[in-house]
């Protein structure tokens, strides 16, 4: 539990200060119980996606510890409360700086019109520009010197699959690296280690316009095999690489 009283004055000026909607329904019943759980969020204030919630209080530079507690049938479920008070860095407690439309536009010369994880070409307004590391793990490059290659543009899916495999990677809930996050498959899809420290390998493919029948024909030739595409595409490329696992 976490009352009012001992949550400091300087703390506190912060919490109030933040205007999102979201983040501040979040804050707010933190302040008022001292946590809040991920059937709160969802029965009472219908947020479907629990961790983006309390992600956006993250992302207001404010840190939520996230643990189990039980309901009212002993079912576990999880729950977030502000983290110790001295794991407020100064340096976020501002929260996210926003980008500027030239800095997208910088972003678009450098690499194209195209989600850096899918590869899937898409018009400028439907990209999104993701950190390569978390903010919630490194923050914000201070302006104006802030560094384009710390950041990326994404296509709006692949920046959801992204958040949901960050938010459960060991890293994320313990470690806080920024160095593991740099060798990650999220923040450098093209050369990277691991995908949430995990020996993964990845290759997000995406046919569009006139490839499109390119897919097809790959698809009735697994059809025929009576295997799924992954599976078939595997079982190609080992073919090719000379490989039987």
């Amino acid at each position: 539990m976490t009352p009012k009283k001992s949550i400091p004055e300087n703390i506190m000026r912060i919490l109030r200060s933040v205007v999102a909607k979201r983040a501040r329904t979040v804050i707010g019943h933190i302040i008022e119980h001292g946590l809040i759980t991920t059937e709160e969020l969802k029965e009472k204030y219908g947020y479907n996606h629990p961790p983006r919630a309390a992600r956006d209080v993250r992302e207001q530079g404010i840190p939520l510890e996230t643990f189990n507690v039980k309901d009212s049938t002993g079912r576990s479920i999880g729950a977030y409360r502000f983290a110790k008070w001295e794991d407020f860095r100064a340096d976020k407690l501002k929260g996210r700086q926003a980008f500027s439309k030239q800095f997208k536009k910088d972003l678009v010369e450098k690499h194209g019109e195209q989600c850096r994880i899918c590869s899937a070409l898409f018009e400028e307004r439907y990209l999104q520009i993701d950190h390569r590391v978390p903010y919630e793990i490194a923050g914000d490059d201070l302006l104006p010197n802030r560094n384009p290659d710390h950041y990326m543009l994404v296509c709006s899916s692949c920046n959801r699959a992204k958040s949901w495999s960050c938010e459960h990677c060991p890293n994320w809930i313990d470690k806080r690296d920024p160095t593991i996050c740099q060798s990650c498959y999220w923040a450098s899809p093209i050369n990277y280690a691991h995908v949430a420290m995990r020996d993964i390998r990845r290759l997000e493919m995406v046919w569009q316009g006139n490839e499109a029948h390119q897919y097809d024909k790959v698809k009735r030739m697994a059809d025929t095999a009576e295997e799924d595409m992954p599976t078939f595409v595997k079982k190609l490329l080992r073919r090719i690489t000379g490989k039987r696992s």
